[in-house]
């Protein structure tokens, strides 16, 4: 399935006139400079261990846990 989106993706890519293109290529490159999080990787470390141990500990609180819903949606 995914190779099958990829020949697509790639047939129609390749009909693309060259300003298309070059504004398609723009866009990527913006994807992947906003892919990075904007929370450093030791905190999203530290939240994650938190969960796993409140996950095995459940009469333990967390200190975040009015967030917990959010932190979820923000960090998946």
């Amino acid at each position: 399935m995914m190779n099958a989106t990829a020949e697509i993706l790639k047939t129609k890519i390749e009909n693309f006139s060259p300003e298309i293109l070059e504004a398609f290529a723009k866009m990527v490159e913006s994807f992947e400079v906003n892919n990075r999080p904007a929370i450093p990787q030791f905190q999203l470390d530290e939240v994650l261990y938190r969960i796993q141990f409140h996950n095995e500990n459940p009469t333990t609180k967390l200190d975040f846990y009015e967030n917990i819903s959010e932190l979820k949606k923000n960090c998946a």
